[in-house]
């Protein structure tokens, strides 16, 4: 059975305290709150700072079974180190997001802006990543959405992030047995919110894509709340 998971990119975000969060509720029970409206959540938090292992284990704890992590691998190997001599930095990501334990979604790692395409070091990053646990690539240079690459993903599933914002590429591509779509910003003029009609163009390609695989969606545009408020109506688009 195919599975359509939809949350937000991270949940820790004081501006959503009496717009999504009770404002009596204290932070250390926000999580346990986010899950009972959402399956998912991408762990952005990661991406900056690497939780210790015991982190994991407690978002684990705090979440029912159900529940799916994504988790954004550290900048210090895919924006400084540019996935050169990838092997410890990418072990110790991966054993500390092994406390998430059966709740360990896709690993996200986003290639910075201004990196133009090397095949041969993203050959090499691919051959390392354990195939037990489902790995997405993140492109923000276009140089690398190239055939070539899409090729060497599907050699490997590897997933490709599909990106939604006015300034980024919407390329609809599949490489794993799975889609992942971040949604970045739903418009300039909308302070990055989604209106209805473009939730409802993505809720038919969501539902399309769920023929065959699964589909993680993340939406990115935490100002004001936009980001629960669209996930909770995406989500009730692709149910009907």
């Amino acid at each position: 059975m195919l599975h359509c998971y939809i949350g937000t990119s991270g949940w820790n975000y004081n501006h959503w305290k009496g717009v999504f969060y009770p404002t009596d509720l204290p932070s250390t029970e926000w999580l346990k709150f986010y899950s009972k409206f959402f399956s998912t959540v991408e762990i952005n938090y990661s991406f900056y700072r690497l939780p210790e292992k015991r982190n994991f284990e407690q978002w684990r704890d705090e979440v029912p079974e159900n529940f799916v992590f994504a988790v954004k691998a550290s900048r210090y190997l895919t924006h400084q180190k540019k996935l050169k001599d990838p092997k410890e930095p990418l072990e110790r990501i991966i054993t500390h997001a092994r406390g998430l334990g059966e709740k360990l979604g896709p690993i996200l790692y986003q290639l910075p802006p201004r990196w133009k395409v090397d095949l041969e070091r993203l050959q090499e990053f691919l051959n390392l990543l354990p195939n037990d646990i489902r790995h997405v690539m993140e492109f923000r240079d276009g140089s690398w959405l190239i055939d070539e690459v899409f090729d060497l993903l599907k050699k490997y599933h590897v997933g490709y992030c599909i990106m939604s914002a006015p300034d980024l590429p919407r390329v609809m591509q599949i490489t794993a047995p799975f889609a992942y779509i971040r949604m970045h910003s739903g418009g300039y003029d909308t302070e990055s919110n989604y209106e209805e009609p473009q939730l409802e163009w993505w809720a038919e390609q969501v539902k399309e894509m769920l023929r065959s695989v699964d589909v993680y969606v993340y939406f990115n545009n935490d100002y004001k709340g936009f980001a629960v408020q669209n996930a909770k109506r995406l989500k009730e688009l692709v149910e009907t």
